[in-house]
């Protein structure tokens, strides 16, 4: 779980110093354009695994998914390698494999520094200031860049004016740079007010209940006076003055002396709770330069218990949609348009607060609960989508399939570590295909003759029963030398200058390669044999508890990847064997003392693995003539399906027509 901190303290570092001075960019234009009356409806389920939700079909729990299969088509889908979410979902958005759009990984190194970074967003502070006293006053605007490279497919669409919303795809924030009204808005990648992926607060007079190493979020302890007390709630660095302290917005929290009732007082703003009740959003300001400039984001207040100790949680503090701070929509106003309607909404690139559950702040019920609260805004969203789409495309994302596999999956099998038969839960995920079986339901409602309906996962979903520390095999092997004994940090305590090898990232592998490394050791001409030498031994490893082979593929990046950026892939993409996955330690240059540990924690289901064992789905209402459809065949799926010509760098083809396929080559 540390390692999960360590990511969450470099998104921290990366994003949030210069958040303050980053200007939202976005370019604003109106109007609209009704030059096709062809309609594509995209359905993106993360996460949705074609053998569950195959069962579910076949014991009657999903009729819309069954009527979708008998009347159209269904099948396996080809994820990425590695199959994780932002590496699949840029293949799919640009229809290339990583070395066409250089997402390689959640996370990738600075080979010259070796300090980790989150792989699809970069912000950048002004690089032009002056201090004037203890503020430090910039002279040009920061910028949030968007790292996927490789033109999205909508980008074409917009040449063609076919009206097109794209809605929460992750791999997409900033929102791509479009200049006809082509709506979008930022999924996974968000950050929240901080520049984290989330980090929430916890308050209570019980402290030592928890670890010392919250993953995501803070423990403020508190001391309840006549029955109140005051605290803050963090906000983002203020990068407007020296030191960038951070901000924080008081409030104060009155006790009923009787009831489990509190009420939260925030600058102008009332909120009374009941034990266990969760409290709508509620707008935070937080001054930058008193009387002349804030930043306002939202938060979700739950009041979790009153006595006999006072704990209450609040949500990491969201980007406020009727006011964003950073860029999360296009055009702009589209993120305040859809608050004016619906009401304030979690704009966070991932939603369910998973880190609170890991950590016992929040409990299965209570994260369950805070989950269904992010489905019904989702819902009402969707809602208004369909009644606006006339034409064109529209692609609205849904993340519950893979955050709430993530977290109970062991409740439903009983091979995992952390299963525990008496929960109530166990039925969680099944409820989860049901609720999109619902979603396809309106789907199917309101689409006509003239619309193409493709639904689609990035990957499947396997269980994460065991956690494989590939630093410390690397060292055992003797690729890895470190200064100490201790378990580092980092790649803090790495011997470069006797490394031949390193971990870094869920899936990747990396030679401490001659002048591409900044104390590279590894000539060019020992590659591939080093290569080669490293790849058997990994195909050898045995779990010493299961006797089961851990890792099952291992690939080059030159054999599976195709263009620009080829060169900045890991050496060797590892695929983990079903139930194996790299721990949280490794990913970020630790060196843990076991080789491989059970992993007991909540976060138990998975699919950063082999990508022919978690395969996604497809279904359409067309025939689905491709043999073995891949997530890199959808953008020239539905580029096609308006008579555009794939675009350049593409590798796959449409999924509907073989002959169109041929002409496209």
């Amino acid at each position: 779980m540390k390692g999960q901190n360590i990511i969450v303290s470099v998104v921290f570092f990366i994003i949030g110093l210069s958040f303050l001075t980053v200007v939202s960019g976005c370019g604003e234009s109106k109007g609209s354009s009704e030059a096709t009356t062809k309609k594509v409806l995209v359905l993106g389920f993360d996460g949705m695994d074609p053998k569950i939700l195959k069962t579910l079909v076949d014991e009657g729990k999903l009729p819309n998914f069954e009527h979708l299969m008998k009347t159209g088509d269904f099948k396996p889908l080809t994820t990425s390698m590695p199959p994780q979410s932002p590496v699949a979902w840029a293949n799919f958005i640009t229809g290339m494999n990583p070395g066409g759009h250089g997402i390689f990984d959640f996370i990738h190194r600075d080979p010259a520094t070796m300090i980790p970074y989150l792989s699809t967003s970069r912000t950048e502070s002004a690089d032009k200031t002056i201090s004037i006293g203890s503020w430090i006053i910039p002279l040009s605007s920061g910028k949030v860049t968007l790292l996927r490279e490789g033109r999205a497919f909508w980008e074409y669409l917009e040449e063609k004016d076919v009206p097109t919303t794209i809605f929460r795809v992750p791999a997409n924030f900033p929102p791509a740079d479009t200049k006809m009204p082509v709506y979008q808005l930022s999924g996974m990648g968000t950050p929240d007010i901080q520049g984290t992926y989330g980090t929430f607060s916890f308050y209570t007079n019980k402290p030592d209940e928890y670890s010392d190493e919250i993953s995501g979020g803070k423990v403020f302890p508190i001391r309840v006076v006549g029955n109140s007390f005051q605290s803050k709630l963090p906000g983002p660095k203020n990068t407007l003055r020296k030191g960038s302290p951070e901000t924080a917005a008081d409030f104060t929290v009155y006790i009923d002396p009787e009831n489990p009732v509190a009420k939260v007082v925030l600058d102008d703003q009332e909120i009374i709770l009941k034990q266990g009740e969760w409290s709508d959003w509620v707008t935070v300001n937080y001054k930058i330069i008193p009387l002349l400039q804030s930043v306002s984001g939202i938060a979700r207040f739950y009041l979790k218990e009153v006595r006999p100790n006072f704990k209450m949680y609040v949500s990491p503090v969201n980007i406020d949609p009727s006011a964003p701070a950073l860029p999360i929509s296009t055009p702009e106003d589209y993120s305040e348009e859809l608050a004016r309607e619906i009401g304030p909404f979690y704009t966070q690139g991932i939603p369910e607060d998973s880190k609170a559950l890991s950590e016992n702040v929040l409990d299965d019920g209570e994260y369950y609960e805070q989950s269904n609260i992010v489905l019904d805004e989702e819902l009402k969203m969707f809602d208004r989508e369909l009644k606006r789409f006339k034409s064109g495309l529209l692609f609205f994302y849904f993340g519950r399939t893979d955050q709430l596999a993530h977290m109970f999956w062991r409740t439903m099998d009983p091979n995992h570590p952390a299963y525990d038969p008496n929960s109530k839960y166990r039925r969680v995920i099944e409820q989860t295909y049901i609720d999109m079986d619902r979603v396809l339901g309106k789907a199917l409602k309101s689409i006509d003759e003239n619309t193409t309906l493709i639904v689609l996962s990035d990957h499947g979903f396997a269980p994460f029963y065991r956690a494989f520390n590939l630093n410390t095999w690397l060292k055992n092997e003797g690729y890895a030398s470190l200064t100490d004994d201790t378990e580092g940090d980092f790649f803090q305590n790495v011997n470069w200058s006797k490394t031949r090898a390193y971990g870094a990232g869920f899936n990747g592998l990396y030679l401490n390669l001659y002048r591409r490394e900044g104390k590279g050791i590894v000539q060019p001409w020992e590659r591939d044999a080093l290569l080669q030498e490293i790849s058997e031994k990994l195909l050898k490893i045995r779990d010493p508890k299961t006797g089961e082979q851990v890792i099952t593929r291992v690939y080059r990046a030159e054999e599976i990847y195709s263009g620009p950026f080829v060169k900045d892939a890991p050496d060797l993409i590892i695929g983990y064997n079903k139930g194996y996955r790299a721990s949280w330690e490794t990913v970020l240059g630790k060196f843990p003392k076991a080789l491989i540990r059970d992993n007991d924690e909540k976060w138990s289901g998975d699919h950063l693995i082999e990508a022919d064992l978690v395969p996604g789905v497809i279904l359409s209402n067309k025939k689905i003539e491709a043999d073995k459809p891949a997530l890199t065949d959808l953008a020239p799926t539905i580029l096609a399906e308006f008579g555009i010509p794939k675009g350049e760098g593409m590798v796959g083809n449409s999924v509907f027509a073989v002959l169109s396929a041929i002409k496209q080559n």
